[in-house]
């Protein structure tokens, strides 16, 4: 019998032509190359809206892609006065997060019982709810319009809060119910087993481990309520009531548009929503990860 010595095992079995290496290196060249082009691609929109902030309106019409040939730093200040931004940002922060706390408490405890109890009309139930995703959101303004008039609440925070809510709960339950599938059934029966309900199951329980999931709710439901102006422009006519991006509509008239104070407050409603992406960017990809793959 023939035995392969370990030298000629490196020197021959592991090691690969130059070729094949050259070759290999080349394509991750390759692809990070292009993977940077699109990162730069991405990000740039932002970096242009910044760096206009900064300029006059003339400097803009005139060199829309260039830096500023004068740094206005006093656009912001301009801008939060002008369009009242404290006040509308006080709006959107009210609103934003008493829409997340109703999707997210409705959203979890209906994702949590349709995951894991048996009932009749389930199937149906669920069936409704991906009704509820395809229903255009903006084709019921009407309706909407005229069953709040009826409630009387319009021109309050309710008729913000509880439209968005609605129409967020679709996504957040089947976010949590395909997740919750991941959470193996024993730790409930433990839990029961040492004298916890439902709700203990649920607070105790659930809640903890679905904190991926319902941070993947937070950023997709933050973003839509912190930028939403259809809604807000059709319920809301009270000045002291009305959002962050229907105070930027100020700087636009039908004669022009103030683009340096535009592009100023638009970047000051920007920040919030970079904050809040890095701050759970980590519990975001876990989440969506775990309801595409385990769902």
């Amino acid at each position: 019998m023939n035995l392969i010595s370990p030298e000629s095992l490196t020197e021959k079995t592991f090691r690969r032509p130059l070729s094949t290496r050259r070759r290999k290196s080349g394509w991750l060249w390759g692809l990070d190359t292009a993977l940077l082009v699109y990162a730069l691609a991405t990000i740039y929109p932002l970096l242009w809206l910044f760096i206009s902030s900064f300029k006059s309106v003339r400097d803009f019409s005139a060199n829309p892609f260039a830096l500023p040939s004068v740094w206005q730093f006093e656009n912001y200040t301009r801008a939060w006065e002008i369009a009242g931004i404290g006040r509308a940002f006080a709006n959107s922060v009210i609103v934003t997060l008493g829409s997340l706390a109703l999707t997210l408490i409705l959203g979890t405890l209906t994702g949590y019982i349709l995951s894991r109890l048996d009932f009749r009309f389930k199937g149906v139930i669920m069936g409704l709810f991906v009704l509820g995703m395809l229903i255009p959101i903006h084709s019921t303004l009407v309706p909407l319009f005229i069953m709040m008039k009826n409630l009387h609440i319009l021109d309050t925070y309710a008729s913000l809060i509880l439209p968005y809510a609605a129409f967020e709960l679709p996504v957040a339950i089947f976010i949590v119910a395909a997740y919750l599938t991941s959470v193996p059934k024993e730790l409930e029966e433990a839990a029961m087993i040492d004298g916890n309900g439902y709700w203990g199951i649920f607070c105790r329980i659930i809640m903890p481990l679905a904190v991926p999931a319902m941070a993947t709710i937070s950023i997709l439901g933050f973003l839509r309520f912190w930028n939403d102006f259809a809604f807000a422009l059709v319920f809301i006519n009270d000045q002291s009531l009305k959002t962050l991006p229907l105070s930027l509509s100020i700087f636009s008239d039908g004669y022009g548009t103030d683009y340096s104070l535009t592009m100023a407050a638009m970047s000051i409603a920007v920040i919030p929503t970079v904050i809040v992406y890095l701050i759970f960017q980590e519990q975001i990809m876990k989440g969506m990860v775990a309801g595409a793959v385990k769902g």
